[in-house]
């Protein structure tokens, strides 16, 4: 899911089976890491299946985040393709929402996957013929340390509420010298909170309320919201270094290279295991 504000070098794809093939052979991997329930909640499974809002992020002081579901669910944008034109090789959507960008990176011939975990989310994507998995970024991953480009669009650099965390995670995803692009917020902040969906038509339920007991839009998660100073202060701290920076349609946005480092051996175990084990589409695999 995302969340607003927001030259490639091909193979051949391999013939591909069903993404819900795919899926459905998760069984034997054991348990993933848990995902935020509340982005397969009702107000934003409803939000994506209607393609309009309202939707917002709320936080424990009443403060909402207005979510850009419109602009989300139709075709990308000018800004969108300053991001999308900037990918290099096979490319990994985190958060991928209702799919315009796996589609349109599709269309300009690009390898790409989405992931998100939301099931409304990867239904869409993969109606718009985009092809999508319904994983977390922290799950094990198809072609872990291979991917040539990952996308933190529309605001998804908040992800689990820990920005050094993500751009961890998003090291050991990309191959040598792969690239990360992520929208920021388009303000100096760097704030750490806990947030639900609203859908604006009032305050979310009680503790004591169905929703809350079922886990549904009552459910808080953690989020980050990173301007780009922040943003780049955290990838200096990790060794990431700044490709570009730029700004299109009020959006911001910064590309990062992946740091030069050796991945460690238990780094990189896990990352063949799940290359090995994990069912994948053959043609979104990178090579």
């Amino acid at each position: 899911m995302s969340t607003t504000v927001p030259s490639s070098e091909l193979a051949a794809p391999a013939p591909a089976e069903s993404a819900e093939s795919a899926e459905s052979t998760d069984a034997g991997k054991g348990p993933a890491a848990p995902r935020a329930a509340s982005w397969g909640a009702d107000p934003y499974a409803n939000a994506l299946r209607t393609g309009r809002g309202p939707l917002f992020l709320r936080r424990s002081d009443g403060w909402l985040l207005p979510l850009d579901v419109e602009r989300w669910c139709s075709d990308a944008g000018s800004a969108d393709l300053s991001a999308l034109h900037r990918c290099e090789g096979p490319v990994l959507d985190i958060g991928c929402g209702p799919g315009r960008l796996v589609a349109e990176l599709t269309a300009l011939g690009h390898r790409a996957l989405g992931i998100d975990v939301s099931e409304a989310a990867v239904a869409r994507t993969r109606g718009l013929g985009g092809a999508a998995l319904l994983r977390s970024v922290f799950d094990p991953l198809p072609g872990e340390g291979r991917w040539g480009t990952l996308l933190l669009l529309d605001g998804n650099i908040g992800i689990g509420g820990d920005p050094a965390a993500l751009l961890a995670r998003a090291a050991d995803l990309l191959g040598v010298g792969g690239l990360l692009i992520a929208e920021t917020a388009p303000v100096d902040v760097d704030e750490r909170v806990r947030v639900r969906l609203d859908d604006g038509r009032g305050e979310p339920p009680g503790e004591s309320s169905p929703a809350a007991v079922c886990g549904t839009a009552a459910e808080p998660f953690p989020w980050a919201r990173i301007g780009t100073p922040a943003l780049l202060r955290h990838a200096r701290a990790c060794g990431w270094r700044t490709a570009d920076q730029w700004g299109a349609e009020g959006r911001t946005f910064v590309s990062l290279r992946r740091p030069v480092r050796e991945r460690s051996a238990r780094t990189s175990s896990q990352s063949a295991e799940s290359a090995n084990s994990t069912p994948v589409i053959s043609s979104q695999l990178p090579k």
